[in-house]
């Protein structure tokens, strides 16, 4: 069987997600790297193209030029990563999904709902895979939970509360170095800062978890730090299709917090409580009141979730495993497009629909705030 070969746009010099993508695909060997447009510098697309040892003449100096090129080749990519700051996102998976490349790109999807939408329906008409890369999604423990819902044993679920604070843009002065500094800029993130760094992954963790879908919200997005324009301290009230409530808050101002990401979920049969930075862990509240901590790697997690795990019970899978797991699933289904045997249950990883529900999300929350902080429809 071989190695799928990828290639990459974005990850060029500091890049800190373009090489964690690049080590969570090493993780099974399922594919290799062996395109890229790194930078927009060609300087800097060689030099990086030269330490991963990439071909020259398969570094390029446009992602247009990468697309058009690799899909000629007798011995193209199979697939994309795109791992650059949100404005180039649509434009860039655009053209490889117009070139008949699968894609692999990091969250958020795109800037605009017009965008979203345009992304899903090439994807559909070109029957191409797109995966957006929700990492958390990929531990075991997230998705014992999703199964465990989906079986009805939390019963109706009331009521959700969700955060993810940080901390290392609190203080005055300090841009976060250059993985801050793209995501404070409007015209590189898209006129939200905190909510899409980090909402967009409260908003499909409690989607992919519980199966709800949001009806609206209520959101205050502020601007805490002096000297900021975009939001860095968010708070959003949800109320989801058929009755259930929720209250999300993501902040980069929380000093004290790393990247602590974590969901409750009250059901009408108990609760679960997670936390991924102790993903190895789910806390399960019977109806009674009866607390049950179920372990990856131990028989109480859900058969199917189980088998994602790729270490015995004790030896810690984290965040790179998770992202793994993601392209695990990805590459299978890009194989099975390759050689026919390819069936739509097979996809178990945040899709570009998945993506465009969480642009939906922002802007819902960008018109809450924008006239007073009043109830939004997510449209």
């Amino acid at each position: 069987m071989r190695k799928l070969r990828y290639g990459m746009v974005g990850g060029g010099p500091g890049s800190f997600i373009g090489d964690a993508h690049r080590k969570a695909i090493n993780l099974d060997g399922y594919a290799e790297l062996v395109a890229g447009c790194f930078s927009r510098s060609p300087e800097k697309c060689r030099q990086t193209g030269d330490e991963l040892g990439i071909d020259r003449d398969r570094c390029y100096d446009s992602y247009e030029q990468m697309a058009k090129c690799e899909a000629q080749r007798p011995d193209g990519i199979d697939f994309v990563v795109v791992v650059t700051p949100n404005v180039s996102h649509y434009p860039v998976c655009k053209a490889f999904l117009e070139a008949g490349i699968h894609v692999a790109c990091d969250k958020p999807l795109c800037l605009s709902i017009e965008q979203a939408d345009a992304l899903c329906k090439l994807a559909d008409e070109k029957q191409l895979l797109f995966m957006v890369t929700y990492t958390y999604m990929g531990h075991v423990t997230a998705k014992h939970i999703r199964n465990y819902i989906a079986q009805g044993k939390l019963g109706k679920i009331r009521t959700i509360m969700a955060e993810y604070p940080q901390g290392w843009l609190a203080h005055e002065g300090d841009d976060g170095g250059k993985q801050g500094q793209w995501r404070c800029d409007p015209t590189q993130s898209g006129g939200v800062n905190c909510l899409g760094d980090l909402g967009t992954h409260v908003e499909n963790a409690v989607a992919m978890m519980t199966g709800l879908k949001i009806k609206r919200v209520l959101a205050k997005m502020d601007v805490v730090v002096p000297g900021r324009v975009l939001d860095d301290n968010d708070m959003v009230l949800v109320e989801y299709v058929g009755g259930a409530t929720g209250c999300y808050w993501t902040s980069q101002v929380a000093i004290g917090h790393d990247n602590e990401l974590r969901i409750r979920i009250y059901g009408e049969k108990g609760s679960i409580l997670w936390s991924q930075e102790t993903c190895e862990k789910v806390t399960m509240i019977d109806a009674d009141g009866t607390v049950t901590e179920r372990h990856r790697g131990n028989g109480g997690i859900d058969a199917g979730a189980a088998l994602y795990g790729r270490l015995p019970s004790g030896h810690t899978e984290g965040w790179l495993e998770a992202m793994g797991n993601l392209y695990g699933s990805f590459i299978r289904c890009v194989r099975a497009k390759t050689d026919g045997t390819f069936t739509a249950d097979m996809i178990d990883y945040p899709t570009v629909h998945d993506g465009a529900e969480g642009i939906k999300f922002i802007h819902a929350c960008l018109r809450s705030n924008a006239t007073g902080n009043v109830w939004a429809e997510v449209q």
